[in-house]
């Protein structure tokens, strides 16, 4: 008999953890579980919210989202994340998840439904063009040097 799926909020610490090895699958820059754990509380309170399909005991896939306005969208659902273990692909599961948070998106009056991927990621695009979603721009980015980094930076030219 095949594992049920449920869906649950990763709401507390000890849950968001748990989800920590399969968001490293798509973000595998995050490598210490207690640093993740601070970024998700910091983004809890910034509106994020992660949720977490379960095939049995095991979570098998997570999206990470969170309501916005801007001056382009209006009132918007952001999603952050989206990640399905390699080994359940191709299930549905990634479509649901979609399905559920544009779902709460419409619920809470949201004008768009909003994500990004990489330029590199080619499956992943047709995936979501496949969800109805289109591509409307690039996404520009520039990394900032932090204090630490622009201090030593000096000591180095000097």
């Amino acid at each position: 008999m095949a594992p049920t799926m449920k869906l649950q909020e990763l709401d507390t610490p000890m849950l968001q953890r748990a989800g920590f090895a399969l968001m490293r699958e798509l973000r595998p820059h995050l490598t210490d579980e207690a640093a993740f754990a601070e970024q998700i509380a910091r983004q809890y309170a910034q509106g994020y919210r992660l949720l977490a399909a379960y095939m049995g005991e095991r979570i098998a896939g997570l999206i990470g989202y969170r309501a916005m306005e801007n001056t382009v969208y209006g009132r918007f659902v952001y999603v952050d994340d989206l990640v399905i273990d390699t080994g359940e692909r191709q299930q549905g599961l990634g479509a649901f998840l979609i399905t559920t948070v544009r779902n709460e998106a419409t619920r809470l009056g949201c004008q768009h439904f909003v994500l990004d991927t990489g330029l590199h990621m080619a499956l992943a695009q047709r995936f979501y063009f496949r969800q109805g979603l289109l591509a409307r721009g690039m996404h520009f980015v520039q990394p900032l040097q932090q204090p630490q980094q622009l201090q030593q930076l000096q000591r180095d030219a000097t």
